[in-house]
């Protein structure tokens, strides 16, 4: 009796066919992977924006004013949580598109994998690895928005206080996009392959690790641009959506031209920015 492979479905009921022969293109799960995690980002979004926290409220959590001034400095655990959430949700939404071609580069060298009867390993692990990092930075960044809450660099409905701090931000933001940083890691993040076929392994762990080291360069690659996020309004979501598009497009032209106009773009914003805040509180001389 000839043993079954993993692509010989014949003898299985057609539901289970169907599901077999779906589960065996690594292509097509890495699509359905990108498309359904990135949507359960912008689902858990829409909650917060829609709802205004106040789906939060059943569970005696109010939102909004998780991040206001605090007793003796002590900061809400539940607080710390939710905002985490929120971060964890954003880099769902707006990072995970951005690393669709590196997911699917992957997709495709385990498809010609699976065709040779190769064991491979699925693309949820990879993306998994990927998004272990980013959720580290989520902890990192609720941790900078309740401090400079805090600070008052920040309001309580997540938009900056003060124009100098956003012009800063703009201006760190554009000036890193020339970094050699910026540019070792978004080398990466645009040739997945050449990553993939020197580090290919077979193994759920392995495939865990790769997934974690492409995070770790696209965290290089992006992190300053997330923070513009802290100067235009946490929540603020047609800068998320644009934010978004400039780092996919940075991943997928070749080039540094695209790279190098954002960072200017960024800096004459921010100039401009501290430039007006300076403005609006110069003295007014009269006569």
């Amino acid at each position: 009796m000839s043993e079954t492979t993993g692509h010989d479905f014949g003898r299985l009921p057609p539901p289970a066919a169907r599901l077999g022969h779906i589960f065996a293109r690594p292509k097509l799960l890495a699509g359905l992977c990108v498309i359904l995690l990135a949507g359960l980002g912008w689902f858990y979004l829409a909650l917060l924006l829609g709802g205004s926290g106040d789906s939060f409220k059943r569970f005696g959590v109010d939102f909004l004013t998780l991040c206001g001034p605090l007793p003796d400095g002590l900061w809400s655990a539940g607080g710390v949580v939710i905002v985490a959430s929120m971060w964890g949700a954003m880099t769902l939404a707006m990072m995970l598109p951005s690393a669709a071609p590196m997911i699917i580069t992957y997709a495709g060298i385990a498809d010609t994998a699976a065709r040779k009867n190769d064991h491979i390993v699925s693309p949820f692990v990879l993306a998994a690895g990927y998004m272990t990092v980013w959720i580290g930075f989520s902890v990192v960044a609720a941790l900078a928005q309740i401090t400079l809450t805090q600070a008052t660099l920040l309001d309580t409905s997540m938009t900056s206080a003060s124009g100098l701090f956003s012009g800063a931000i703009f201006i760190g933001a554009g000036l890193y996009q020339f970094s050699a940083l910026k540019h070792a890691c978004l080398n990466r993040c645009q040739q997945p392959f050449p990553f993939f076929f020197a580090n290919w392994v077979t193994t759920t762990r392995g495939v865990l690790r790769l997934g974690i080291k492409q995070g770790v360069y696209c965290l290089g690659c992006c992190w300053a641009m997330m923070l513009v996020m802290f100067a235009v309004g946490v929540m603020n979501v047609l800068w998320m959506v644009g934010i978004g598009m400039v780092m996919i497009t940075e991943k997928m032209l070749p080039g540094r031209r695209f790279t190098h106009a954002v960072g200017v773009t960024l800096i004459v914003a921010g100039i401009g920015i501290v430039l007006l805040t300076v403005a609006a509180h110069w003295p007014v001389r009269t006569s």
